[in-house]
């Protein structure tokens, strides 16, 4: 029984199901966190969606890394990494965009979204963490989610900076620092992906 390849087919099952939970609330998160971030104004919310489809784009990736040969998988996580440090630098384009016009985010839907977020990525936590300690591909995976409760965290505290100071520039730092976090993500994953390159060759 032992040689028959059981328990790789039930990790391969548990990984795709995981992945695909993932994919579709963070899809629907970044719809969302978008849709509010430019009615609202607010770099921290845009960063944040930013942040959500990266993430997407990562468990897509997973998806398709899953079952398959172990340079596959970080050649998955590799193109992951590069993916997210692009959407970072775009966010932070647009931050400076947004410092030199101006902007007037709306504090409380900054709040209320980032709350719903937060909700959402603790979900997801807890869906990957069973995984944390798995192939590139998952522990990837693992590193994004974690690092998205830490920016919805930022959000929530840029939206009662705003209505407490009535300044835009919490929101702007703030939307600085997630896009820095995504970036730095993604650097992480271009470092996991070496060593598993490094280990397999």
């Amino acid at each position: 029984m032992s040689d028959c390849g059981c328990e790789i087919e039930i990790k391969d099952r548990s990984e795709r199901k995981v992945l695909i939970q993932l994919l579709i609330i963070n899809g629907f998160m970044f719809l969302l966190e978008l849709s509010a971030g430019w009615w609202a104004q607010s770099t921290a919310l845009i960063a944040d969606a930013m942040d959500m489809l990266a993430d997407a784009m990562v468990y897509a990736i997973g998806l398709y890394a899953v079952g398959r040969a172990a340079m596959v998988k970080a050649h998955a996580a590799w193109i992951s990494g590069w993916f997210q440090i692009g959407l970072g630098l775009l966010v932070i384009l647009d931050i400076s965009h947004r410092f030199i016009m101006g902007s007037e985010p709306v504090s409380m839907l900054m709040i209320g979204v980032g709350l719903l977020a937060l909700v959402a990525n603790i979900t997801c936590v807890y869906l990957i963490s069973a995984h944390r300690e798995g192939e590139v591909h998952m522990r990837a995976s693992w590193v994004f989610s974690k690092n998205d409760v830490i920016a919805n965290l930022g959000v929530i505290v840029a939206g009662a900076l705003v209505s407490w100071t009535g300044s835009r520039y919490p929101d702007l730092v703030i939307g600085l620092l997630v896009a820095s976090v995504v970036v730095y993500g993604g650097v992480r994953i271009l470092r996991e992906s070496r060593v598993a390159y490094n280990h397999i060759s």
